[in-house]
């Protein structure tokens, strides 16, 4: 009896697990353009029913463009939650995607300025986002043939954790988790290799720096400013874009250090940089980023700007 009761919660992980997988590969059966559209219906039914998040999302909006009215906040706040629920068939038609066929759907621009910053021989730190479908980088990695290293922080639901973390490693990429990411990732960095951090999500003052986004303080995880002041490896943004027939991975020219022998300036500064290269692309695809999540959440100190 002992010997099952130990062995139940392998068994449950292991039954989740397929089913999780058996679901992505039902819905992977799925056309890229019908599982589109059964996304956005996804998403307008979440945004009637999620009363939370679509408030979250709306004030999120409001903050960032205080000049649209109620009605455009709201069309925009719906296109949001339609991109969200494409992400997910999305990510399921991917699973049966022959790679001899990547051509036909994703596209590549800017690669040169990723070869340029590898070409250094000190890694490449690359900056992304919760942006467009940020689950299929892995396809744009495998396509140019720079595997991506990923720090993540794991998720609770086991099953589900191990659905993600086979999915973004199935091309040759490497997932770092979160907790205790600072060496692994310099040695990754010391071999050459590509790291990709999101930083758009809110930290712990803690954790993080404030600098400014969208007008607004926005405590930002410092991980990648340290990482580079500590190792001068350069840093590349990527973002991957949704077409009307398919993705475009965009990568943008590096970021250039920021180094004045101030720390604690150099750190806001650097970071400050991140944010903005983000918020130039949510910008210029406003629906196509994570606006549901409380990106402004934690508060500083002092009122903003500081003064010296």
């Amino acid at each position: 009896m002992n010997f099952i009761s130990k062995k139940l919660p392998y068994l449950w992980n292991g039954l989740a697990h397929g089913c999780i997988y058996g679901f992505f590969q039902l819905l992977g059966m799925l056309p890229l353009r019908v599982g589109r559209g059964l996304g956005r219906g996804l998403g307008r039914l979440a945004f009637v029913m999620s009363g939370r998040y679509r408030r979250i999302t709306i004030q999120n909006l409001a903050g960032a463009y205080p000049k649209i009215g109620s009605e455009e906040q709201n069309k925009l706040a719906r296109k949001v939650f339609e991109n969200l629920g494409m992400v997910l068939f999305e990510m399921a038609w991917s699973l049966r995607l022959n790679p001899r066929r990547f051509h036909r759907f994703f596209q590549v621009e800017g690669l040169d300025h990723l070869r340029n910053a590898h070409g250094k021989g000190k890694g490449v730190l690359v900056l992304t986002a919760h942006f467009g479908n940020w689950e299929l980088l892995s396809v744009i990695s495998a396509m140019i043939g720079y595997p991506l290293g990923v720090v993540y922080r794991p998720l609770d639901f086991q099953p589900l954790d191990r659905f993600i973390v086979n999915y973004r490693s199935r091309f040759g990429g490497r997932l770092i988790p979160k907790k205790k990411s600072f060496r692994r990732v310099l040695r990754a960095l010391a071999g050459g290799k590509l790291v990709t951090l999101l930083m758009d999500q809110n930290v712990a003052w803690r954790e993080g720096v404030f600098a400014q986004f969208f007008g607004h303080p926005a405590c930002t995880n410092k991980g990648m400013a340290l990482l580079e002041m500590k190792t001068e490896a350069p840093i590349v943004p990527v973002f991957l874009i949704r077409r009307a027939d398919g993705f475009t991975g965009r990568f943008l020219p590096e970021i250039p250090l920021i180094r004045t022998g101030d720390k604690t300036k150099d750190l806001e500064a650097n970071t400050e940089q991140y944010n903005r290269v983000i918020e130039s692309m949510v910008r210029a695809y406003p629906e196509q980023w994570f606006w549901v999540h409380r990106r402004w959440n934690t508060k500083p100190f002092y009122p903003w700007p500081r003064e010296a």
